[in-house]
């Protein structure tokens, strides 16, 4: 497994802010990584690219192993050195990612050159490389170009360029399409998805668009106010949800023929961080199906078929199997 993640716990300060997160990716998947905001995706993505001591952060529980090591402990002189060269992130805002002051080409060189140890010629043919294949036009011109003078697309091109400089084994990419038109959009997830079919690397897709999901990841982890809610293969996610969390983000997605006026919405909002408790389930005010063991009593994940739920009464099932320890 080229990533392994299991019962990740994280807080800042005194706030717990991810409880026994849980999930893996390996060459040639896309692992989406999807709930509403404020669940802790980004959070999990700093997490993973030891960026979140920079914001107070600290893991106080679980693993991240990385193609057989420990990242969970590893000092930062160390981590830079995986960061970028074997790990890439792609962050979900392209303007704030690029520097304003240097060309696109140099901000690409810059990565190759640093991990690949590529002369400055080098480097350069090998960002004009990447943009082409990128789908980039006249790419050569592009990497002479500064970032006011492309599009939003094109920026997001620029900045999945740079996480593939350096010829990375994994990448994590928070939210890759946001704020891009529908049509870059499509453009942005296609290119990513053959990315990691063709190259043979992992990719965790960091979303809210359930229909990216369906479009291009082979393993979904759904996760709600810093727990997994529901996690297996894609398939098995979207044929027959078992969280009625999951059920309900499903629902939300947009379907042809749908009436004006059809789509639906999940009731209420995601708890905060400080009124999260420790003793139930998280989702259990929003939730059609809870009871009082829901508001008392924490579900503990269990298998059902390929997925693991987390759930006291999990849709589709007519007798709930017995939890196991985690």
């Amino acid at each position: 497994m080229l990533m392994e993640v299991k019962d990740l716990s994280l807080s800042i300060g005194k706030v717990a802010l991810l409880d026994r997160v849980s999930f893996a990716v390996d060459r040639g998947q896309v692992l989406g990584l999807v709930g509403e905001s404020g669940s802790g995706k980004s959070l999990t993505a700093l997490a993973l690219t030891g960026l979140v001591r920079r914001i107070g952060g600290r893991i106080t529980g679980g693993s991240i192993v990385f193609d057989g090591q420990e990242l969970s402990d590893l000092p930062e002189p160390a981590y830079r050195k995986l960061r970028g060269k074997r790990i890439a992130f792609i962050t979900q805002n392209p303007m704030s990612a690029l520097d304003a002051l240097k060309t696109i080409g140099d901000q690409v060189d810059q990565v190759s050159r640093l991990h690949l140890g590529l002369s400055r010629k080098a480097a350069r043919a090998h960002t004009v490389d990447i943009l082409t294949r990128l789908r980039i036009p006249e790419a050569a011109t592009v990497a002479r170009a500064y970032p006011h003078q492309l599009s939003g697309g094109m920026k997001q091109r620029v900045v999945i360029a740079m996480a593939l400089a350096a010829d990375a084994d994994l990448i994590i990419a928070d939210e890759p399409t946001t704020a891009l038109d529908v049509t870059v959009q499509a453009q942005i997830v296609m290119i990513l998805s053959e990315l990691v079919r063709k190259r043979n690397i992992g990719l965790i897709l960091i979303t809210h668009d359930m229909g990216v999901v369906a479009q291009i990841c082979d393993k979904v982890c759904v996760l709600y106010a810093g727990r997994v809610a529901e996690s297996g293969p894609v398939g098995q996610l979207f044929d027959a949800p078992r969280h009625p969390y999951s059920a309900a983000l499903i629902g939300c997605i947009p379907r042809e023929g749908m009436a004006t006026g059809a789509l639906k919405g999940i009731p209420g909002t995601v708890p905060s961080a400080l009124n999260y408790g420790a003793e139930c389930c998280r989702f259990a005010s929003r939730c059609s199906r809870a009871d009082a063991l829901c508001h008392t009593t924490r579900p503990l994940p269990h298998a059902q078929g390929a997925a693991w739920v987390a759930c006291h009464h999990p849709q589709g099932i007519a007798a709930q199997p017995e939890a196991l320890d985690v």
